[in-house]
């Protein structure tokens, strides 16, 4: 059976936002106001990140520090195991986020996994601050509906089964199409009010536990 996992990064495979945690150390200005409209509905998620990540003015070299050494990035428990066992079982994985894709190949370079396809924003180091951009199915930029629009693409390769692990509401588009959903936070309060097939997860062992007991 040819299956898909799509995953959602920061909050679901890691404990905490790694985007929060860079602005916490590096925006030179006030982020949190910008997280509020996001938040509030008045802007979209790629508005709030290109405008926040826009007041980070430090190298490539100094935020990959930051990344591997500050010990302010946390995975969830199991993580690795997740991914050995998945590609074990021959399942195809897919980061789609609307983070960074540097910050998130960092991460997965360190944690042993340099080849997993990651979708994300493409980030220019400038000396005015960092660059985020979002590319449609097209590659046109765009500012809205990046996770949606490329979770779709990416189903369109023919799979029998297809599965979405996520927390946030961006996620919740792309969990409405997949044919079971891994859901913590907001996600899996969404997955209850619309009566999404999910199953709720804490870690990933969790989510191993689910096929190992011959779930699909």
């Amino acid at each position: 059976m040819k299956t898909l996992f799509q995953c959602d990064f920061d909050a679901s495979l890691t404990i905490g936002e790694v985007s929060h945690s860079l602005l916490e150390a590096f925006a030179r200005g006030d982020w949190k106001p910008i997280q509020k409209d996001y938040y509030s509905g008045r802007i979209t998620v790629e508005e709030c990140n290109a405008w926040q990540f826009a007041m980070i003015k430090e190298s490539a070299e100094t935020l990959k520090d930051f990344l591997l050494h500050s010990g302010k990035v946390v995975l969830r428990p199991g993580v690795k195991e997740f991914f050995q066992y998945g590609q074990a079982q021959g399942w195809e994985f897919s980061i789609i986020s609307n983070g960074l894709k540097f910050y998130i190949e960092v991460i997965l370079e360190q944690l042993g996994f340099p080849d997993i396809e990651v979708i994300a924003a493409e980030t220019e180091f400038r000396p005015d601050g960092l660059r985020l951009t979002y590319y449609d199915t097209s590659g046109n930029p765009v500012m809205a509906g990046f996770k949606a629009s490329q979770a779709e693409k990416q189903r369109l390769r023919g799979y029998d089964r297809v599965y979405f692990l996520g927390d946030g509401m961006a996620d919740l588009p792309p969990s409405r199409h997949a044919d079971h959903v891994f859901a913590t936070s907001v996600l899996l309060q969404k997955c209850r009010e619309e009566n999404l097939p999910h199953t709720e997860f804490e870690d990933l062992f969790e989510v191993i536990d689910y096929f190992k007991s011959g779930k699909s």
